[in-house]
């Protein structure tokens, strides 16, 4: 009897951590906003590692659970800009939300980055914490904790990420006018 129970708990354990391998992880979303700034399908996995601050194996692992969930398709060299879309709008606060928390100095995000800056004047700033950051607000813990260095190299990156953390942390207003762009970006 407790070998059959314990081989039962085993197998349970083996599909548990099996079924791991697929759950989106926050940093998947910074490298599919990177294939979408790049707009390139030749990219290397390296390149993109090097991009982002990432590890190789790292990089490898965010595409595969991309390409199983259909963000990437025709081999995990193309976003499937629509459905990832559709995240964005629907699950990114709920899968990843953020808080403001402490004043401190970073990188733009959100409302206080672009394009919305020029769309909501506010003299609350929120930022991503970083010690070569120019500026100071409320810090918004960013998806992968080297987005701030990896956003000074891309511009596109940044009004990207700016814009989901404005559908992680905005009110209403930023956050439809955040998706309303999303939108024109990426359908």
């Amino acid at each position: 009897m407790k070998v059959i129970s314990y081989y039962c708990i085993s197998r349970y354990t083996i599909i548990m951590k099996k079924s791991n391998l697929h759950q989106m992880k926050p940093q998947d979303i910074v490298v599919l906003a990177k294939l979408i700034s790049l707009n390139d399908p030749s990219y290397t996995q390296i390149d993109l590692a090097l991009s982002l601050e990432m590890s190789q194996s790292e990089i490898s692992s965010s595409l595969s659970r991309s390409t199983y969930a259909g963000l990437l398709v025709n081999n995990g060299k193309e976003v499937n800009r629509k459905l990832f879309f559709d995240f964005i709008k629907y699950g990114l606060a709920v899968s990843f939300p953020q808080h403001p928390g402490a004043i401190v100095r970073g990188t733009l995000t959100a409302h206080s980055a672009p394009p919305l800056d020029k769309e909501f004047l506010s003299d609350e700033k929120y930022v991503w914490p970083y010690a070569k950051g120019k500026d100071r607000g409320q810090s918004i813990i960013p998806l992968y904790p080297t987005v701030p260095k990896a956003v000074h190299l891309d511009s596109n990156l940044h009004k990207l990420l700016a814009l989901f953390d404005a559908v992680r942390v905005g009110r209403a207003r930023e956050k439809n006018k955040a998706l309303e762009i999303l939108e024109q970006k990426l359908c």
